[in-house]
């Protein structure tokens, strides 16, 4: 059955790749004709009549009519609709709500998830990712296997009987189609729980019996379920387990601390990482070219991942210099240029409008559209003018591990401020799975390497005048899961702030231990 299923399913894939092939061959045009059919579809909505979509016929009377959107300016709206109005931002009802929790504030948001962006967007995508891979790979058997899917929980919506809400990975499973179910492990009762460290023991004794031949999560809770199966099986390879695992599908974080940890327990030279960008607001983009043999990201770029233009969304490119600006001007597709920064802005089949997603991205190819993640708008360092952004850091930890025989759990960093008689530096609290062979020389080739990708940053560590070398502080095994689960922000999509332009949660994690180190004490 095994040997039928599989060349079945090859060509099915390769079938559906003419719809990937138009948007990647008729970029604009598809975007285009996205942009009218959202227009279209919600002109009678409440916020569809406010900016009169009825009357815009063109992008540049969408960017003169319709402002610029954030979380907040939405909310109003939002709320409206969780409490159980229809028609307020999309046409069709809406009784799911994606919840995020953001990584910066405790403050959850909840993201509109109508029916059309489930299926038009999220799922869509999904199947287009797996198509993506059987391009790559035609001779695979991974949908003769399962896929062990590590996702979150979900509730009912207390302001509405009728209305749900959950991490957007809950929604997604709790909504799937019976054929998706049918290919995906855990079982739907242990997936959706919400006490997460139960969640992970019951998934790792279930899913140890079955043939796993993918795995799609966070990279972070991924190895923490790995890390519970090797508790369990008493092996250090993963193979031992899951014989015909083939393929890990990671996003959410940076995969440059967690490739080389990867490559120890899956030793084999089979095995394939695609990067997917799958957000609350919607499935953005995923890697469209694979190999077999994993690129060193401490020196690489990577090959990017291929913006779906095909999937509900409208897009918007915000230049970094226009973040915060009154009138903030954007740019569409034809405009972009390669390496150049852009604040994300979205319009989608969920209700979005002119959103700015808080991610920033840079094109890595036009032809076709090819990005990569390279921060958050509001995750970075710029204290002292360094402009210090999340992948500038993955790049520098990546780096300082590689000479020095180290692993990274976690990190994150923030400003150090000192008194007005000296400068300032980064303080870095670090996780290591693996300490470095010396803390010393992981400090500077982490300060050189960010040095040699930051022209900003060089210049202020340049004769220490604006800025001391950075502050290592090493934490011990399992700090910012404890400070994660202080938070209520264990599994689903959480993950740990990489940088932080204040020091609130520094400090937080810095009270934590010493509180710990007072209570040994006693």
């Amino acid at each position: 059955m095994k040997k039928i299923l599989s060349p079945a399913l090859s060509q099915l894939a390769r079938l559906r790749w003419g719809r990937i092939e138009y948007f990647m061959n008729n970029p604009f045009e598809a975007q285009q004709q996205w942009l009218h059919e959202l227009l279209t579809a919600a002109q009678h909505t409440l916020f569809g009549r406010e900016y009169q979509f009825s009357r815009i016929h063109d992008v540049k009377q969408f960017k003169q009519q319709v402002p610029i959107h954030d979380y907040e300016s939405l909310k109003p709206y939002i709320f409206r609709i969780m409490e159980g109005e229809q028609n307020v931002l999309w046409h069709t009802p809406i009784k799911w709500f994606a919840k995020s929790s953001g990584t910066t504030s405790d403050k959850s948001k909840f993201i509109p998830v109508s029916s059309e962006s489930l299926h038009e967007c999220h799922y869509r995508a999904g199947r287009d990712v797996i198509s993506i891979y059987y391009k790559n790979f035609p001779e695979s058997d991974l949908l003769t296997g399962k896929g062990l899917v590590i996702g979150g929980s979900h509730q009912v919506n207390k302001l509405n009987e009728a209305s749900y809400y959950g991490d957007l990975s809950a929604v997604m499973l709790q909504n799937m189609p019976f054929y998706g179910q049918l290919i995906r492990t855990p079982d739907l009762s242990i997936a959706l729980m919400d006490e997460w460290e139960e969640k992970i023991n019951r998934m790792a004794y279930t899913t140890i019996q079955e043939n796993v031949t993918s795995i799609a999560g966070v990279p972070t809770w991924t190895m923490v379920l790995i890390k519970k199966i090797f508790e369990i099986t008493g092996t250090q390879n993963l193979l031992d387990v899951w014989p015909n695992l083939e393929l890990y599908m990671h996003g959410g974080v940076s995969f440059t601390p967690y490739r080389t940890q990867f490559q120890q327990i899956i030793p084999s030279p089979h095995m394939h990482y695609l990067e997917t960008y799958n957000a609350s607001e919607g499935f953005f983009a995923a890697q469209d070219e694979l190999c077999n043999v994993s690129y060193d990201a401490s020196t690489e770029t990577g090959p990017g991942m291929l913006l779906f233009l095909n999937h509900g969304i409208y897009y918007e490119f915000m230049p970094m210099e226009e973040l915060g600006k009154n009138n903030p001007q954007t740019l569409s597709l034809q405009e972009v240029e390669i390496g150049q920064s852009y604040a994300l802005v979205i319009s989608t089949n969920g209700g979005l409008w002119r959103y700015l997603i808080g991610d920033t991205i840079e094109f890595v190819t036009l032809q076709p559209f090819r990005i990569r993640v390279t921060g958050r708008t509001k995750s970075f360092i710029n204290a002292f003018g360094e402009e210090v952004v999340v992948e500038n850091a993955d790049r520098a930890i990546a780096e300082a591990c590689k000479h020095t025989g180290a692993q990274v759990s976690d990190y994150t960093a923030a400003p150090l401020f000192f008194d007005q008689q000296s400068v300032g530096a980064h303080e870095w609290l670090i996780e290591f799975e693996i300490p470095p062979d010396s803390l010393s020389r992981f400090t500077e080739i982490l300060d050189r390497t960010l040095q040699s990708i930051n022209s900003d940053y060089e210049a202020k560590r340049y004769k220490n005048m604006a800025l001391h070398p950075p502050v290592i502080v090493p934490v011990p095994r399992g700090t910012f899961h404890q400070w994660l689960k202080l938070k209520r922000k264990l599994g689903g999509q959480h993950k740990v702030p990489r940088l932080n332009n204040n020091r609130e949660m520094i400090e937080e994690i810095k009270s934590l231990l010493h509180k710990q180190t007072d209570e040994s004490r006693f």
